[in-house]
């Protein structure tokens, strides 16, 4: 009995208070896509290790029973399927079906599985939750719709999200988490990598 109370303790830890936190994540998620390379601050939640806060506001918040998930090699781990289940009803899928897929980049490669869209449908395509040591504001500069002049975000790469956007209206759209801080590229940004 004492065993199973342990469990269900590590899994009830999602929001704190659920209608508020879950409300500011969305408007953080939202905020992030339609202002690419913005930095954002998700907290809220205690996802299991390896799941940063940030990624774990994000799944509590766009993964319910109709969306489907795809944990990458190290982010599949039992404790993480029970606590994605508890909290979102979400179905556990491989990386071709996936609405959403959490992982490290290196971990979520290759990219070629992920649904990328139709001409008709673009919109039914992946979008990548992608764990990083950190966020940070250089390397790579970002143009494009959302953006007024510029933006910097340090990116695990260039040549994937080149071709990305060369796809667009297809494509992947990306968030990037670390701790409790959060961006995103979505497949309509242009990049560039500065010197």
């Amino acid at each position: 009995m004492t065993g199973l109370a342990h469990n269900t303790e590590k899994l009830a830890a999602g929001f704190t208070d659920a209608p508020i936190d879950a409300a500011y994540a969305f408007r953080a998620a939202l905020h992030a896509m339609a202002r690419p390379g913005r930095i954002e601050t998700l907290s809220g939640v205690t996802p299991p290790a390896p799941v940063s806060p940030a990624a774990g506001a994000l799944i509590l918040t766009l993964c319910d029973p109709d969306t489907a998930l795809f944990l990458a090699p190290g982010h599949d781990t039992d404790t993480v399927r029970r606590w994605v289940l508890f909290h979102t009803g979400a179905r556990l899928t491989s990386a071709s079906e996936a609405d959403f897929a959490l992982g490290t980049w290196a971990a979520l490669q290759p990219l070629d599985p992920y649904r990328s869209g139709t001409p008709d449908y673009p919109d039914r395509s992946v979008t990548l939750i992608v764990e990083c040591d950190e966020l940070r504001a250089d390397r790579h500069r970002l143009t494009g719709p959302g953006i007024e002049t510029e933006a910097m975000l340090r990116l695990p790469e260039t040549r994937a999200f080149t071709a990305n956007r060369q796809l667009f209206p297809r494509g992947f759209d990306c968030y990037f988490t670390a701790g409790s801080s959060l961006a995103a590229l979505p497949r309509s940004t242009r990049i560039e990598e500065v010197a």
